[in-house]
């Protein structure tokens, strides 16, 4: 959890960056309810599977598992319920003609808390290949090892 200039992130999909070729980013905000903020400020959220649509117009994040508020009692939220998103309507109209041409999806980044409101970082992005994943994989190594050996020269 950082705290910069406002920021204070809860929860990052790190696979994300693995599984993706990120194009762009947006961020937006979140419609929650009580006990779903008091989760979030615990850090109790999972983004893994998590995914935005549009729908009417609008723009939805499913299947974010926000858990259950300790003391919330019978006034707790369903862990996976849809969210909605806010954005400026002309965004959500590009992202939306983004994503039915290009076939690219939106996946939630990072949740956050930005001068006291919850908001999520989505991304544009690609899916990546098995062998996509193995070629970074090699890039990486290769480039540790080049820096291992400037190191010992």
């Amino acid at each position: 959890m950082k705290e910069k200039e406002g920021k204070k992130i809860v929860a990052q999909n790190r696979k994300a960056r693995h599984d993706y070729f990120i194009e762009e980013s947006y961020e937006a905000g979140m419609v929650l309810k009580g006990t779903e903020v008091k989760a979030l400020r615990e850090g109790k959220v999972n983004l893994k599977d998590g995914y935005a649509r549009i729908k009417n117009g609008e723009l939805f994040l499913m299947d974010v598992h926000i858990s259950p508020y300790a003391f919330g009692n019978r006034l707790n939220h369903d862990p996976l319920r849809p969210r909605k998103l806010l954005m400026h309507g002309g965004e959500i109209q590009r992202l939306m003609g983004k994503v039915q041409q290009k076939g690219l999806s939106l996946i939630p980044l990072s949740i956050y808390f930005s001068h006291g409101r919850a908001k999520v970082s989505l991304a544009l992005a690609k899916g990546k290949k098995l062998y996509d994943k193995r070629e970074v994989l090699k890039r990486k190594v290769m480039e540790k090892e080049v820096e291992r050996s400037q190191r010992i020269h």
